[in-house]
């Protein structure tokens, strides 16, 4: 019965744009919305501190994050996956 009740975790996909920090990336994650009155839609963005426990991670991978317990003050979702890695030069 503990297998049917599987936790739901909220998960996003965005871009990672500072790995300056120790196991700590920050990820921008952008979302389209359609604006109420005028219908154009908008790019709607937030940052998002995730934990990165091999420290791996570069800036530009797009990467899949997921809710987590707090971690930290501002750190509560964890890299989950690499869904592209960027291209060195």
């Amino acid at each position: 019965m503990n297998a049917e009740k599987k936790a739901l975790t909220r998960t996003l996909v965005g871009k990672v744009v500072s790995n300056k920090m120790d196991k700590t990336v920050t990820v921008l994650v952008e979302r389209r919305v359609k604006h109420p009155v005028y219908g154009k839609y908008v790019v709607k963005s937030n940052k998002y501190h995730a934990h990165d426990a091999t420290d791996a991670l570069n800036e530009g991978d797009i990467v899949e994050i997921a809710s987590t317990r707090p971690l930290s003050k501002t750190k509560t979702w964890q890299v989950t996956r690499v869904v592209e890695a960027v291209q060195a030069i």
